[in-house]
């Protein structure tokens, strides 16, 4: 399960080493303070001291008091990876860990027991953990954690698309995504009324003289919209909640997960905005107003009201019907 799920490690006991198979998909490391590991298995130092180590080895510290945490720091100096399980207060041992090893360039892994202290290791300080060790039997467990740890990576490919025209739509429902992040320039959510086709719809970061900026928010357009979720799936902004995921895109495709705090429906004129690409159709409802802004290809906002025919903005175009949010190959019309 481990090797389907992508992992680069497998962790297994040293009596166990000649049960398992040598493949590229099955790298393996051993806990060990024994010297007779084979060539091929990643050794792992449980026992570290400071100044014994090499850019190429790999050490193991439990952490369970301020001493523990200082031998990590310390050891960090010397081992090119550095695992530590911490036994009570994660978060701000973390944290101290993260710090350091961003100081020696020292690759940091975290022991997790599930994908929820996964997503807290690998959000720590912004930066977080270089990866995780999971120590779980369940199959679940595996799968939940090696998505978590894939998804940080993701870039979506966004395309320019053009604009055919923008127009009122009548009076409808829409909703605010407030997150529990900042959003920056150039980013915002993907959102469209057709799943294979979704528009860069920019954060609420532009200040002017009548409104203040909400950096937090994306106003993403009337409620039956579809949004794309990690994992590339759509979800419909109908659905969302406070507690969910939302998957910030920015202008260059890199991503980043976040949490929404609050999401806000009220009925506001809505317009239609029209683009294609090629023979290529797709739209998105959005409220109808100056400061809902799409994004050009330079990452620069602009707004629904001063777009234009022939403009081009940036959006995803997936390709693929939609089954409950996942990509699925299969005829699908919409209109």
């Amino acid at each position: 399960m481990a090797a389907r799920c992508g992992a680069d490690l497998i962790v297994v006991r040293p009596e166990d080493l000649d049960e398992i198979p040598r493949t590229e998909a099955n790298k393996l490391g051993v806990i060990s303070s024994a010297d007779d590991v084979p060539a091929d298995v990643t050794r792992i130092e449980p026992n570290p001291r400071p100044g014994a180590g090499s850019r190429a080895a790999v050490a193991l510290v439990v952490i369970g008091s301020p001493a523990e945490q200082e031998l990590a720091i310390e050891v960090a100096q010397d081992y090119g990876t550095l695992v530590v399980d911490c036994k009570d207060w994660r978060i701000i041992p973390l944290e101290n860990l993260v710090a350091a090893c961003q100081r020696t360039r020292t690759r940091l892994l975290a022991t997790v027991s599930g994908p929820e202290d996964g997503a807290l290791a690998l959000g720590i300080l912004e930066k977080g953990v270089d990866g995780v060790l999971l120590q779980s039997r369940d199959p679940g467990a595996v799968e939940a954690t090696g998505s978590l740890v894939r998804r940080g990576a993701s870039v979506i490919p966004l395309e320019q698309v053009e604009v055919v025209s923008v127009a009122p739509a009548g009076m409808g429902d829409r909703a605010c995504i407030d997150t529990c992040s900042l959003l920056e320039k150039g980013e915002g959510l993907l959102v469209g009324s057709k799943a294979d086709g979704l528009v860069l719809v920019h954060a609420e970061t532009v200040e002017t003289q009548y409104v203040k900026s909400r950096p937090f928010r994306v106003n993403a357009g009337a409620v039956h919209s579809y949004v794309l979720d990690r994992d590339n799936r759509t979800r419909y902004i109908s659905d969302l909640r406070a507690g969910d995921s939302a998957l910030v895109v920015k202008a260059n495709g890199s991503t980043r997960v976040v949490t929404i705090g609050r999401v806000k429906i009220e009925t506001r004129p809505l317009a239609i905005v029209e683009l294609k690409r090629g023979n290529r159709n797709l739209n998105l409802v959005l409220q109808d107003a100056e400061t809902i802004r799409l994004v050009r290809a330079d990452g620069e906002p602009v707004s629904i009201k001063e777009l234009k025919k022939g403009d081009r903005v940036l959006a995803y175009l997936g390709g693929q019907a939609r089954h409950f949010g996942m990509a699925i190959e299969e005829k699908l019309i919409e209109r």
